[in-house]
């Protein structure tokens, strides 16, 4: 199949197609002789695993490493649920940082009038050092 019917069935874009298999990230495509990629139902499996990785949070680099767990046939679940566990840690950790982050930003929107007038506790807070 070619890359705009993969594009299709993985719901990602040609140009991310071709950029995984620049970083060899999937497996290489066959080449057609008119120099076209074909790719498999292993390809679709691959740009699945990848796609749905990604949006869950995994990074590429960790979504290639899901992937290669994916590919051996000899891995252990433990590994991978190590690697989920790990990720539910750092999304946790960025939860946190959001909220703090959200906290912040109401206490200075509520402290700021909103009026015609330059004074600007958003901005006066922003400038703090802390």
């Amino acid at each position: 199949m070619n890359i705009s019917e993969v594009a299709k069935l993985t719901g990602l874009t040609a140009k991310t197609i071709r950029f995984y298999e620049d970083k060899c990230v999937i497996s290489p495509p066959f080449r057609a002789e008119n120099g076209y990629r074909q790719y498999s139902e292993k390809h679709i499996d691959e740009l699945h695993l990848i796609r749905r990785s990604r949006l869950v949070g995994f990074t590429l680099d960790e979504s290639k490493e899901l992937l290669d767990f994916s590919r051996d046939p000899k891995r252990r679940s433990a590994d991978v649920k190590a690697k989920a566990e790990q990720k539910l840690v750092e999304i946790d950790e960025k939860i946190k940082e959001l909220l703090e982050m959200k906290q912040t930003l109401e206490v200075l929107t509520k402290q700021c009038p909103g009026d015609e007038g330059a004074n600007c506790p958003i901005i006066e807070g922003l400038c703090k050092h802390d």
